[in-house]
């Protein structure tokens, strides 16, 4: 190999791993593996060394020299030319600014398109937290891509997704990660298989400035992060367990595995259990959530005006959310526990007696 012998046996041994045994890996690949090292220079080789270390084994079957050269220098691009970059340490920069993937979504090659689109959008931003906000607030409407469970399928790529005009909740997390990994923004892919009360599952994005901030991707909250339209149900997860718990993508290693709902026993990707993050302001007990849907004359979920009164002059109002909105994004109101309520949309009034968390249907 060209590249410096000291170097490459430095690097290695500082990550730990046979540079040998990932070439075996590759197979006939193992040219562009090579090829890629080669290349790099040499103040981004520590940088493709984890990626090589790290990256998954189809990929080092797969992926070409100019695709990993590609990835690798853009992301140090951006890591020494953004605002945010020098606040960003090394390790936080390596799993989740230099990965050009989260899963097992197709590999595209969106760092230079992305940086071209979304670096002018936060170009004035003084900080990757404000820059996050802003990307959330503003890509998907420019790239015109809306959340549906009508899109093909649940792990699109980035270009899968704005091909297709939609995404759910995990390929809107997808495009939002890349786009923040574009500019420099630390972030990476997080979810739970199941909600406490069997509800369905969740993706969402997690952002790193001098600590994780959280947001829903598509789900802007202003200039503000950490605002979630899901932390009542996060706030009930368990830790510890594969099924309810909370997780983060990481491409360190770990003893654990990310759960993929959409696929279901796989195991190669890595994780960590970061319930304890989304559960330390756990609501009480005495207070139980009430989710509102209104419905059309065909089930479908519509926008309309909803109120709640009853004890102590208690009195709500809210709109419901639409088809638009994730399927478990619901008008909440957090009623105490053995009390009565009645809850109006249009002519439709009910009446609910408060002693466990319901979904109530209105036809306005």
């Amino acid at each position: 190999m060209q590249k410096s012998l000291i170097l490459i046996f430095y690097f290695t041994g500082l990550f730990g791993f046979n540079l040998n045994e990932r070439l075996d890996i590759a197979g006939e690949n193992k040219v562009e593996i090579k090829r890629a090292i080669n290349q790099t220079p040499d103040n981004q080789l520590s940088g493709m060394i984890w990626l090589i270390n790290h990256m998954p084994e189809e990929d080092l079957k797969n992926l070409s020299s100019k695709f990993l050269l590609t990835n690798c220098n853009l992301a140090y691009r951006v890591w020494e030319e953004s605002k945010w970059g020098k606040n960003i340490p090394e390790h936080i920069f390596f799993d989740s600014v230099l990965p050009y993937a989260n899963l097992n979504e197709r590999r595209d090659n969106w760092r230079q398109s992305f940086f071209k689109k979304f670096m002018p959008v936060v170009n004035n931003s003084a900080s990757a937290y404000e820059a996050a906000a802003i990307l959330n607030q503003k890509i998907f409407e420019m790239l015109s891509v809306i959340y549906s469970t009508d899109r093909p399928k649940a792990d699109q790529s980035p270009f899968e997704s704005i091909d297709a005009g939609m995404a759910s909740c995990t390929g809107l997390s997808i495009l939002l990660i890349d786009a923040c990994r574009s500019v420099g923004i630390p972030a990476r892919f997080v979810g739970t298989p199941m909600w406490y009360n069997n509800s369905g599952n969740h993706s969402w994005v997690e952002i790193w400035d001098n600590g994780w901030h959280y947001t829903g991707a598509a789900e802007p909250t202003g200039n503000k992060l950490n605002e979630v339209w899901f932390l009542d149900l996060a706030s009930r997860a368990t830790k510890g367990d594969m099924r309810y718990g909370i997780f983060a993508v990481t491409w360190e290693n770990s003893d654990l595995y990310f759960p993929m709902d959409w696929l279901a026993g796989i195991k190669k990707y890595n994780g960590v259990d970061i319930t304890d993050r989304y559960t330390q302001n756990l609501n009480s007990e005495e207070l139980i959530p009430i989710r509102i849907r209104a419905l059309d004359s065909s089930g479908l979920r519509r926008v309309a005006k909803v109120m709640v009164w009853g004890e102590n002059d208690f009195t709500f109002e809210g709109i419901s959310k639409d088809k638009t909105c994730d399927l478990n994004d619901h008008l909440t109101v957090m009623l105490p526990r053995g009390k009565t309520f009645k809850v109006q949309s249009g002519n439709d009034v009910r009446t609910i007696n408060v002693n466990s968390e319901k979904i109530i249907d209105l036809e306005p």
